[in-house]
């Protein structure tokens, strides 16, 4: 495994330039450098630290990249029971460590709506697919149509629904 590209890599996608990696590490740039390079290994200490301040660990740093999933069939769908309330969901990712984000397939019958949720940590994201429907935050209704998205702060309560006369299918992400 190259140790130096992996490194290189976290740090472009954390906007590091060497010098600001190697401040916030308390190393060298030329350190950083020869790092990269894979002209130096690292202590464990060392790489720790360095990873700590790219926002990750060991543990992930040196998984397996092959064996992350990447695509995610239709097959493989996870059915959420709830079609007795007029709602047919499907969980789109499922046996995923260390997600930040959970993406759902919704569709909502005419009249259906969610369960009110109570305020949590963590934001939702939404995009309608077909049809319309209302998003209420704590009581303000938002009306939300073909095309639209919407986005919010998880911390007041919220629910979805569909009070017209056609279903309405979305996308739903909770974002961590």
């Amino acid at each position: 495994m190259k140790l130096g590209i992996k490194l290189k890599n976290l740090r472009i996608a954390k906007g590091y330039t060497q010098e600001e990696l190697a401040d916030r590490c308390d190393l060298s740039r030329s350190f950083i450098s020869q790092l990269e390079n894979d002209q130096v290994s690292p202590s464990i200490d060392t790489l720790e630290r360095i990873l700590r301040v790219l926002g990750t660990d060991l543990k992930n740093f040196f998984a397996d990249d092959v064996r992350k999933k990447i695509v995610f069939r239709v097959d493989e769908r996870v059915p959420m029971y709830m079609e007795e309330q007029g709602i047919i969901g499907y969980i789109l990712m499922d046996n995923i460590e260390d997600k930040s984000i959970d993406p759902k397939l919704i569709e909502l019958e005419p009249g259906a709506q969610t369960e009110e949720e109570s305020p949590h940590e963590g934001d939702e994201f939404g995009f309608v697919i077909s049809g319309k429907l209302e998003l209420i935050l704590d009581k303000k209704v938002y009306k939300v149509k073909e095309g639209d998205c919407f986005y919010y702060c998880a911390d007041r309560k919220h629910k979805i629904r569909n009070p017209y006369k056609k279903s309405v299918k979305f996308l739903w992400i909770n974002i961590e």
